[in-house]
């Protein structure tokens, strides 16, 4: 769903965070704990001697034993395993986030902290490629330290990249409450679309603090609010959002590239396709990383005119 919304133009795009080493600790149970295991066998269930009375002798203790094996210990619950969170790779250490995050997990104990930052960093090299074990990730992370706010905000975008809009949208809107960060609006708003809220994300939209949005967030705004428009079968209205923005630009930045290729698109859906096939043409020029299929969808639409 969200790869549909990104063709369409309104997806955000995501950076990936760095990598490091260390080997996981801490959350699981201890295998090198005492064993329950009992004494010899007899025709008595724990094996030790019985008085006369039918009961084990004083200072004797039944063992919990399965056919003179140890007893199963009892599986994870849901919640353990989340605080456990996936195995850390060896290499990460945590020392590789940024500074910034970093600063905000010294208020933690020293263990905590080093524990929560390689999570994070764990995350940071997974969200691309594998999405759902980086949410895991941060999931361990906000698990031991929920009231940081770049906890949550990893947690939040983890869960976008992952597809659980829900529950990206409540991560984001607690990181916003505890630091009164605006830079995840866009997100926010794309996942009100998803959640099949197109209104909600025109709300956001508007907020005054996207005018002070860099050119690549009012970009990634721009690209959510045509969308929206989109899905309440505003076409027009979504052209005029997207013709507001700076799609003559000289620059080749991917945020450039992406509003070229959400213009090309809602024109083709508009049914004019000649100035669709333009503009397919001119984000191809300047698509050098081929982010986009605009080449593609170029031939196509010069196809049907053979």
């Amino acid at each position: 769903m969200a790869e549909q919304r990104r063709s369409q133009g309104s997806g955000r795009g995501r950076t990936s965070r760095p990598t490091g080493s260390q080997q996981r600790s801490g959350s699981s149970r201890s295998s090198s704990s005492p064993s329950r295991s009992g004494g010899s066998s007899s025709s008595s269930r724990s094996g030790a001697p019985r008085s006369s009375g039918g009961r084990p002798a004083t200072g004797s203790r039944p063992s919990r034993t399965t056919g003179g094996k140890p007893e199963q210990r009892r599986p994870r619950t849901a919640s353990q395993e989340r605080y456990d969170g996936p195995e850390i790779p060896e290499e990460i250490t945590g020392r590789e986030l940024d500074r910034a995050v970093a600063a905000q997990l010294k208020g933690l104990p020293e263990k905590l902290a080093a524990r929560v930052a390689r999570h994070l960093a764990a995350a940071g090299m997974l969200i691309d490629d594998d999405p759902e074990t980086a949410y895991q990730h941060t999931l361990a992370a906000r698990a031991r330290a929920s009231r940081i706010a770049v906890v949550r905000e990893a947690t939040g975008e983890a869960a976008y990249a992952a597809g659980h809009y829900a529950e990206a949208l409540a991560e984001l809107r607690a990181a916003k409450r505890m630091n009164g960060a605006t830079a995840y609006l866009p997100i926010m708003a794309d996942c009100h679309r998803a959640l099949g809220n197109p209104e909600q994300a025109l709300k956001l939209a508007k907020s005054p603090s996207v005018a002070n949005f860099s050119p690549e967030a009012k970009a990634e705004m721009t690209l959510v609010e045509s969308g929206a428009r989109r899905d309440l079968g505003q076409l027009d209205a979504a052209l005029r959002v997207l013709e507001l923005a700076p799609l003559n630009s000289k620059s080749r930045q991917p945020w450039v590239v992406r509003l070229r290729y959400a213009y090309a698109d809602t024109l083709l859906a508009a049914g004019r396709d000649t100035e669709a096939l333009a503009w397919f043409h001119r984000t191809d020029a300047i698509d050098g990383s081929e982010l986009t299929d605009a080449a593609e969808r170029a031939a196509s639409i010069e196809a049907t005119r053979d």
